[in-house]
């Protein structure tokens, strides 16, 4: 059975840092790809960045410049970087695998809270 579990989230100042992590564990079959998502209060769950098999990232326009992607392949395990945090990056973060047959796997969310 495939599981995803994220932690790192938490409560930081605007301005700060935080780095989320996804541990993912199970047999998954032709990942097609990686990736975070955000959904805040009373808005859609969106888009947040990607890492593809080869490696490659990419961002919401919103992520640029300060969030970073990686991975660790021998941990199993996903990351997301997030620097110069904003009160607009309050969210829950979600890490997502997508597989083979358009299957989509998903953990089971982190808070992330900027406030001063």
């Amino acid at each position: 059975q495939v599981q995803l579990v994220e932690s790192g989230g938490g409560l930081v100042q605007p301005g700060g840092s935080l780095r989320l992590s996804c541990a993912a564990s199970g047999r998954i079959f032709g990942i097609s790809g990686m990736g975070w998502y955000r959904q805040a209060p009373g808005s859609q769950r969106e888009w947040v960045g990607g890492i593809a098999i080869d490696g490659s990232t990419h961002y919401a326009d919103s992520a640029k410049g300060r969030f970073t992607i990686s991975r660790d392949n021998a941990k199993n395990t996903l990351y997301l970087q997030m620097n110069s945090l904003k009160p607009e990056d309050t969210a829950v973060y979600y890490c997502s695998i997508g597989a083979a047959g358009g299957q989509v796997y998903w953990g089971q969310g982190t808070q992330v809270t900027v406030s001063s």
